[in-house]
C-alpha cells in the first residue's frame, strides 16, 4: 500500500541543462517505488521523436508533448492555442489526483514568454492557485529557465542548475541521447 504524505512542489530551473533530465530521474525513482507518474511537455511537440519519451513508456510512464516547439518555429497564435490546451491539460491531470507526481516540463519557459503574450492563455495566478490547492498526495515538479519569483516562492525545494562551460559554445549541436 502506497504511502499518503503530503505532497511536495519541486522547482528545477537555471541556465544550465538538466532540468528536464533531472525531473525525469526523480520520475525513474518514483516508479521504482511503485508511485504513477506522468509527465507533460510544455514546449515540445508531437512532431519529434524524444529519448525520455521513448524509455519511460516502457517503464510505463505516460509523456505527452503539448507544446509546438520553439517559439520562433510558428506564430504565436498556434504557440498561444497550444499553451492554453496544455495549461487546460495540465489542471486537469494534477486535480485529477490519479497521479502522484505530475511533471510540468519547460511550464517555466511557457511562463516567461515575452515575444507575444501568454497570461490571458497561461495565467500566472491560475498556476499558483494550482501549486496551492492541488490534492495533497500530488507531488509536483515544475521545470525550465526563469521560473517567476513568486512560483519558486511556494515551492518545498527550488534547485537552480547553473552552466560553467557548455559544448554549445564551441560551435557542437544538439546530440541525439543527449539533448533529445
Amino acid at each position: 500500500m502506497k504511502e499518503k504524505q503530503r505532497g511536495l512542489t519541486l522547482i528545477y530551473t537555471g541556465d544550465g541543462k538538466g532540468k528536464t533530465t533531472a525531473s525525469i530521474g526523480l520520475s525513474v525513482r518514483a516508479v521504482g517505488h511503485g508511485l504513477s507518474v506522468k509527465i507533460l511537455q510544455f514546449i515540445k511537440s508531437k512532431g519529434r521523436s524524444y529519448g525520455e519519451q521513448i524509455s519511460l513508456e516502457k517503464l510505463g510512464v505516460e509523456i505527452v508533448q503539448l507544446g509546438e516547439g520553439f517559439t520562433w518555429t510558428k506564430t504565436p497564435d498556434v504557440h498561444r492555442k497550444a499553451l492554453e490546451s496544455a495549461w487546460t491539460v495540465a489542471k486537469e491531470t494534477v486535480m485529477s489526483g490519479k497521479y502522484d507526481v505530475v511533471v510540468l516540463d519547460e511550464l517555466n519557459n511557457a511562463l516567461a514568454i515575452d515575444s507575444f503574450p501568454v497570461d490571458d492563455v497561461l495565467p500566472i495566478h491560475e498556476v499558483k492557485e494550482l501549486i496551492q490547492n492541488k490534492p495533497q498526495h500530488v507531488h509536483l515538479v515544475i521545470t525550465g529557465r526563469n521560473a517567476k519569483e513568486e512560483i519558486k516562492e511556494l515551492a518545498d525545494l527550488v534547485s537552480v542548475v547553473d552552466v560553467e562551460k557548455h559544448y554549445y559554445d564551441e560551435g557542437v549541436k544538439a546530440v541525439r541521447g543527449i539533448e533529445f
